[in-house]
């Protein structure tokens, strides 16, 4: 499957290297004007590189966590302490609400291994359909979502969806990863606009 490139805006860590030694070298010779900018263009480059690796690190850290959750739901459900059924309806009900971040918007959403919608930020009019072959902008993005996701560390999805209280899809970056016992999909993400530094 042919994926859309995103522009992430990201520089590798040698591109910035040489970056800050062309402005050190231009600012150094006379040109401070032009090397004091070119200075900090490479200081806003490789903070913004900062910025979005942490946050790749914090989906990820995230999505770790409301996994662990639901597989401590399932124990419980294999000791006889829980039934299966209301282990399930407790796992889904737990993601659903689960929320992180300083300002409380991060969220997490869940497929089965076959595309269907366990859980979406409360959106009960998408959960029990079948989402695999859903598209935007001529991506597959949940067949992605959940090829990374049953990868053994988990992976990164870039794509495009709507925010929450929006129509138009923007650039966003996923986290997702298998819940064994459930064969869930679990995943979070950012939009890469967020991000961005003023």
């Amino acid at each position: 499957m042919r994926m859309k490139k995103l522009t992430h805006n990201k520089f590798s860590l040698p591109q910035v290297v040489i970056f800050v030694l062309i402005a050190l070298i231009i600012g150094g010779v006379g040109g401070y004007k032009v090397g004091k900018k070119l200075t900090s263009l490479a200081y806003y480059a490789l903070t913004e590189k900062v910025v979005a690796d942490n946050t790749d690190k914090m989906i990820r850290y995230e999505t770790q966590t409301a996994v662990s959750m639901l597989s401590a739901i399932n124990k419980k459900a294999a000791t006889g302490e829980l039934t299966p059924a209301y282990a399930n309806k407790l796992a889904a009900d737990l993601l659903r609400d689960l929320r992180y971040g300083d300002d409380q918007q991060g969220y997490f959403w869940a497929d089965t291994t076959n595309g269907v919608n366990v859980v979406l930020y409360g959106r009960t009019d998408v959960e029990g359909k079948n989402r695999y072959n859903d598209q935007i902008d001529g991506i597959n993005y949940i067949q992605e979502i959940i090829a990374q996701g049953q990868k053994p560390s988990g992976g990164y999805t870039d794509y495009f969806y709507p925010k929450l209280q929006g129509s138009t899809p923007e650039a966003k970056r996923a986290y997702s990863l298998l819940s064994q016992p459930y064969q869930w999909v679990v995943g979070t993400g950012y939009y890469l606009n967020d991000i961005k530094l003023k």
